[in-house]
């Protein structure tokens, strides 16, 4: 297959051959930015790099790109002589065999593949292992944004405690525009699809799946543990209301969709907890002014402290800026015979249910407008040795309702106290629950 070199007149050296799986908006991206920047790469490589193939399924919808270069073998193309692979086709197959065959072969790898990592990456990286091949997946979280790497690099001395942010895009933008129009989830999922910043289907986004496989992600990595999708508990953004938000307003907070990854140590037992879900934070906090579809990161260690990491976290240059940063140090590796760093779980903690992961809950009331109604409703949190952080009532007769912020409790206390709140004659209905984090109010 014909290939092009890019920056054929730097130092005289064998290029580095890449082959490309996919071309879409980020392809497309890695593609231009290779051509545009061929030169500097290849100061910063020591050797040219040359595009050898870039795998598709239909090559006439790929006018942007030489048509010399395309193929829908993308097996072929990684079975032939390649030194690094970057599969931007996304999903689990086929490109979990492509890459698994590639790396078997001691080919380098480059993935923006959250779902595959989130699932397979003790598989990817054992296979690395075995070939001595390097595996490299920046731009699976977080975008443009430096994240994964001092993750693994950076603060490899230290002990990271907690890992919190906003790794969705979509969701921040539709809650963020909640947050400064009061407009509904509906309208303002609508809006965000109109603009672009949606899916036509949402799901992944709003349901929270996306975030998930990223938390998974990070949670492999801050704590040196194997850690999937499947261990992460989920929620998406579907029953927040204009209520909801209003609520969190009249706290001092704001509600994202939050990945939340740390460590819990109980009864001397130390182990991981991650979930996904939204939660009212403090407009205090660092993560609270991030908005649109922006990302950011919030990164507690023992020694470091804490440190926040934000920028664009989605879009086809933001991601390919990524990807190129990857592709440079498994590139420079081939050239100077250095590897990449290791999968690091030694570790081995295992991930707490959410039913034992420690949180707080802000819970709204509708209740009878009668005397002892407040009596009542504590009862039952001291009955499940949830402590009450702040109760505010609000209205009369027909319009009465009940706030209350709690302390930290284990979530299966705190589900189990609206439960049976829920069925007590003086309350009409739970009107909605949601999580709290972030300093107690």
């Amino acid at each position: 297959m014909p290939g092009k070199a890019l920056g054929e007149d730097s130092p005289d050296r064998k290029p580095i051959r890449v082959a490309l799986l996919g071309c879409g908006t980020v392809g497309t991206e890695v593609v231009r930015l290779l051509t545009g920047q061929a030169d500097d790469l290849t100061a910063r490589i020591g050797a040219p790099v040359e595009l050898v193939g870039i795998a598709v399924r239909k090559p006439n919808k790929h006018r942007d790109v030489p048509a010399e270069l395309l193929t829908t073998d993308s097996a072929a193309l990684v079975a032939g002589d390649v030194d690094v692979v970057v599969e931007l086709i996304g999903g689990i197959e086929p490109a979990r065999t492509l890459l698994l065959d590639a790396l078997r072969a001691g080919k380098s790898v480059v993935s923006a593949n959250k779902a595959l990592l989130a699932e397979h990456s003790a598989e990817l990286f054992e296979a690395a292992d075995a070939s001595g091949a390097d595996l490299y997946f920046e731009a699976a979280v977080a975008g443009a944004i430096p994240l994964l790497r001092p993750l693994r690099e950076s603060l490899a001395g230290d002990r990271i405690t907690r890992v919190m942010g906003i790794v969705n895009g979509t969701t921040n933008f539709i809650l963020s525009g909640m947050d400064s129009t009061g407009a509904s989830y509906s309208e303002t999922l609508e809006e965000a699809t109109r603009l672009g910043y949606a899916e036509a289907d949402p799901t992944a986004d709003v349901d929270g799946f996306d975030a998930a496989s990223k938390a998974a992600i990070l949670a492999s990595l801050a704590f040196h543990s194997r850690v999937t999708a499947s261990d992460v508990y989920r929620e998406g953004i579907a029953s927040v209301s204009a209520a909801d938000i209003a609520a969190a307003k009249g706290l001092g907070r704001t509600v994202k969709l939050l990945a939340i990854c740390e460590r819990v140590t109980r009864d001397g037992h130390e182990s991981v907890a991650v979930r996904v879900h939204p939660a009212m934070i403090p407009r205090t906090h660092p993560l609270a002014g991030v908005n649109g579809a922006f990302n950011a990161v919030f990164v507690e260690a023992d020694a470091a402290g804490e440190m926040m990491f934000y920028g664009q976290g989605a879009g086809g240059a933001p991601t390919a800026s990524a990807v190129l940063g990857d592709l440079v140090a498994a590139a420079r590796n081939r050239v100077v015979g250095g590897r990449g760093p290791r999968e690091s779980a030694y570790a081995g903690l295992s991930a707490r249910p959410m039913g034992q992961t420690p949180t707080r809950y802000h819970i709204s009331l509708d209740v009878a407008d009668r005397p002892g109604v407040l009596s009542q409703v504590a009862a039952v949190f001291a009955e499940h040795d949830v402590s009450i952080a702040a109760v505010r009532q609000e209205g009369r007769v027909d319009d009465a309702s009940l706030v209350i912020v709690t302390h930290a409790a284990t979530d299966a206390a705190l589900r189990s106290t609206v439960d049976k709140i829920g069925g007590l004659p003086v309350v009409r209905e739970v009107v909605s629950v949601m999580r709290v984090e972030g300093e107690e109010s």
